[in-house]
C-alpha cells in the first residue's frame, strides 16, 4: 500500500490557518475603519449644509490633527504601560457614545457646527489613544513569518472599508444624518464586540515611571534604528510630495472636465489598486530583497504620479491612481513589518505613537502643500513636481539609510532594544 504523504496537509510557517486572534483584530479594525469613513462624510456634508462654507470643511480636517499632535506622544507611553486592549475597549465605548449623542442630537435639531467640531476633536483624541494600541495586537499573536501575510491581509479589509465607507456614509446620509450617526454607533459597537472576544498573550507592560525621558522613548529608539527611521520617514517625505490626491477635484472639474462620478472614480482608483495589491500579498507574501522592493514601489508611486499629473484621459487617470495605491500599499507592508517586528513590545506602543504622526502629518501637510503649490505653479505642475520629488527622496535615502537598502527577509527581522 502506497504511503499517505501528509506533507501536504502541514501548513507552512507563514500559514494563518489557525491563527487564534486573528478574525477578531481583522474584523475590528475594518468596522472601527468602515464607521469612522462613514463619520466623516457625514460630517463633512452636515458642516458644509449647516455653514455653506469650504473654510468650515477645512476646519474639520484641523480639528482632528491637533488633538493627536498634543496627545500622540503620551498615549504611546500610555499604550506601553497599561493593557492595551482595555485602552481600544474604553475609547471605542466613549466613540459609541459620542456617535450616539451625534445622532440624538441630529434627529433633534440641537447639532450645531460648534458642537460637531466639539465631537470631531475628541474623535481625534480617542483615536490618539486606541490607535497605538490597536497596531500592538497583530505583531503579538502572528509569528515573524506570518506577520507579512497577515498584515496584507489587514490591509485588504482596510482598504475595502476606505471604498465602501464614503459610498455608504453618502446613501446613509440621504436618508438623514441622525440615522447615518446611529449606524455609526453601531459599527463602533461590533468593533468594540470583536476586540473584547480577542485573547491576547499576557502583557506586564512598562513600569517605567512618566518622565520625559520615558514619553519622547519612541524618538530615542528610532534614533538608534537607523533602518527603521528611514522607513517611517520615507513615508513622510514621499506622501508629503507626492500628495496627488488632494487635487483629485480640481483634476476632475478643471483639467479631464469630470462630473461627480467622474470624480468618484478617480477617488476609488487608489484605493481599488491597493486592494488588489494587498490581496495578492496575502496570497503571495514577499520572500526576499524587501528594501530593494519597499524603494522600487516609491519610485513607482512617483512615476504614476507623474503620469497621472500629464493625463487629460480618464482611462489613463485611472490607471496611473490605480498603480500609485498599489505600489503605496507594497511599500506600507514593508515599512508597517519593519516598524512592528525590529521594535521591542514594550517600545511597540510609543513607536507606533511616532509612525502614526508621521503619517498623520504626511497626509494633512501634503494636501495643504499640494494646494498652496498647485496655487502657485498650477495643479499640473504641483502635481508633476511632488512626483519628481518623490523619487529624489527614494534615491536620497537609499544613500541615507543603506541598511534599508539591504533589507532581505521580513520575517528574519529581529527587535532590539
Amino acid at each position: 500500500m502506497a504511503k499517505l504523504d501528509t506533507s501536504d496537509f502541514i501548513p507552512s510557517p507563514d500559514s494563518l490557518h489557525g491563527l487564534r486572534g486573528l478574525r477578531p483584530v481583522l474584523v475590528g479594525r475594518a468596522l472601527s475603519a468602515l464607521s469612522a469613513q462613514v463619520l466623516a462624510v457625514a460630517v463633512g456634508w452636515q458642516i458644509y449644509a449647516l455653514t455653506h462654507s469650504v473654510a468650515a470643511l477645512g476646519f474639520v480636517g484641523l480639528v482632528q490633527f491637533l488633538p493627536m499632535l498634543g496627545l500622540v506622544f503620551i498615549a504611546g507611553h500610555v499604550a506601553d504601560r497599561h493593557d492595551r486592549r482595555r485602552i481600544v475597549q474604553i475609547c471605542q465605548t466613549i466613540e459609541v457614545l459620542g456617535a450616539i449623542l451625534m445622532a440624538v442630537a441630529a434627529l433633534t435639531g440641537h447639532l450645531a457646527p460648534w458642537a460637531i467640531y466639539v465631537l470631531v476633536a475628541a474623535f481625534g483624541a480617542l483615536r490618539s489613544f486606541e490607535a497605538p494600541a490597536q497596531q500592538t495586537f497583530l505583531p503579538a499573536i502572528a509569528t515573524p513569518a506570518q506577520f507579512p501575510r497577515a498584515a496584507a491581509l489587514s490591509s485588504s479589509l482596510f482598504q475595502t472599508a476606505s471604498i465602501i465607507g464614503p459610498s455608504l456614509g453618502g446613501l446613509l446620509y440621504g436618508l438623514g444624518a441622525g440615522l447615518c450617526y446611529l449606524i455609526c454607533a453601531i459599527g463602533f459597537a461590533a468593533s468594540l464586540v470583536a476586540t473584547t472576544m480577542l485573547r491576547l498573550p499576557p502583557y506586564a507592560g512598562n513600569r517605567s515611571p512618566m518622565s520625559l525621558e520615558s514619553v519622547f522613548g519612541g524618538i530615542a529608539f528610532l534614533r538608534r534604528r537607523q533602518d527603521l527611521l528611514g522607513a517611517i520617514s520615507l513615508d513622510l517625505f514621499a506622501v508629503l510630495l507626492g500628495g496627488a490626491t488632494a487635487m483629485l477635484p480640481v483634476y476632475a472639474s478643471d483639467v479631464l472636465h469630470l462630473g461627480p462620478i467622474g470624480l468618484g472614480m478617480l477617488r476609488s482608483a487608489p484605493a481599488l489598486g491597493a486592494l488588489a495589491a494587498s490581496l495578492i500579498l496575502a496570497r503571495y507574501p514577499l520572500q526576499g530583497r524587501c528594501g530593494p522592493i519597499m524603494f522600487l514601489a516609491v519610485i513607482i508611486f512617483g512615476i504614476a504620479t507623474i503620469v497621472f499629473g500629464l493625463s487629460h484621459d480618464l482611462t489613463l487617470s485611472v490607471i496611473a491612481l490605480a498603480v500609485l495605491g498599489a505600489a503605496d500599499v507594497i511599500s506600507v507592508v514593508v515599512r508597517g513589518a519593519l516598524a512592528q517586528l525590529a521594535t521591542p513590545d514594550g517600545m511597540r506602543g510609543r513607536v507606533s505613537a511616532v509612525n502614526m504622526l508621521f503619517i498623520g502629518s504626511s497626509n494633512q501637510l501634503g494636501e495643504f502643500e499640494s494646494g498652496m503649490l498647485a496655487s502657485a505653479i498650477g495643479p499640473e505642475s504641483a502635481v508633476v513636481l511632488g512626483g519628481i520629488g518623490t523619487i529624489v527622496v527614494a534615491g536620497l535615502w537609499i544613500r541615507l539609510f543603506p541598511r534599508l537598502w539591504t533589507l532581505d527577509r521580513l520575517d528574519h527581522i529581529k527587535p532590539e532594544e
